[in-house]
């Protein structure tokens, strides 16, 4: 029987963990990031990964920081056969990924080397890309620089936006770890360099990117919108509220009209005037203070008075 050390966090690594129980690997142990205060009044959540670990009474480690810690040191002595790593978001000790009987691997969402880091899947929906995917690469000390064991694409729909893809990228991840751990128990692979040439990075989308400038773009506002959709949600100065978009579409328009202004609007429809002259059709939208709503919900309440060529939103220079 294969033992597994297992590091992972959302729901992501949380799908990948269910298919290596369900496939019957043995998984010794289980590290996650400690528990989350969210909402309002900062309750502590625990990660979908620590939720999988309880329910299959696998052994849980929970340090705030791995590197020097006494879970590490514990960790190192069990000696797995395998750790694997999908979307933990710490980086790991060498002496740690060397005390793997057979390796230490991850499994990251996006195609490397193209984005390295912790927010692969958002930014390539920032950028607009058509196609993404999942890589099995070794671990080492550099991040996310390990050579490539395998890959598999998949394309981006309009339609996609970050929990979609994650969604999506998590299932290819199960999947093409499940089909590539018996070549890698048996030796049956060949390895890839990644090519430092093409590196491109992803870090941790910041509070800044979260704002919205409708002097940008339709196209990239839209893509700026599902990528940070349904989490943490991309903002911007709204009717006179701060307020959040989840959903959009690029409408090809003829106007004059500043941008940020209204140029359509209806029982259900919202065109507003982005910097290129085309038009966002707004589709889900959260006034501060409010649930999630579509835009005949909005259309029927608090935007029932917005007109044509009314400045609705804040432009950042």
């Amino acid at each position: 029987m294969t033992n597994v050390i297992f590091l992972g966090t959302p729901d992501f690594a949380a799908t990948v963990l269910k298919g290596l129980i369900k496939e019957q690997y043995n998984v010794v142990a289980v590290v996650t990031q400690p528990d989350k205060p969210v909402g309002r009044k900062q309750k502590l959540q625990k990660s979908p990964v620590k939720l999988i670990a309880e329910d299959e009474n696998i052994k849980l480690y929970q340090p705030a920081k791995l590197s020097g810690s006494p879970e590490v040191a514990e960790l190192k002595d069990i000696q797995a056969d395998l750790i694997i790593t999908a979307a933990y978001g710490q980086f790991l000790p060498t002496s740690f990924l060397e005390s793997a009987k057979v390796a230490a691997i991850n499994v990251h969402g996006s195609l490397l080397p193209k984005y390295r880091g912790g927010a692969p899947i958002q930014y390539s929906l920032l950028n607009g890309d058509k196609e993404t995917g999942v890589t099995i690469m070794y671990m080492v000390k550099a991040m996310d620089a390990g050579d490539i064991i395998s890959q598999e694409k998949l394309p981006i729909e309009d339609s996609d936006d970050n929990g979609s893809l994650f969604e999506k990228l998590s299932v290819v991840g199960r999947e093409l770890l499940l089909d590539t751990i018996p070549k890698i128990l048996s030796g049956d692979i060949h390895p890839i360099k990644q090519d430092e040439d093409k590196v491109v990075f992803s870090p941790t989308i910041s509070k800044e990117q979260e704002e919205l400038n409708f002097n940008e773009p339709a196209q990239q506002i839209f893509n700026q919108i599902r990528a940070l959709s349904p989490d943490p949600g991309a903002w911007s100065m709204f009717n006179g509220q701060r307020t959040k978009f989840y959903k959009s579409e690029v409408v090809d328009i003829v106007t004059d009209q500043d941008a940020g202004t209204v140029f359509e609007t209806g029982k259900k429809k919202l065109v507003i005037v982005a910097g290129d002259g085309k038009g966002l059709s707004i589709k889900n939208i959260q006034p501060a203070g409010k649930k999630i709503m579509d835009i005949a919900s909005y259309m029927n309440g608090l935007g029932k008075n917005l007109e044509k060529g009314q400045k609705v939103v804040n432009i950042n220079e």
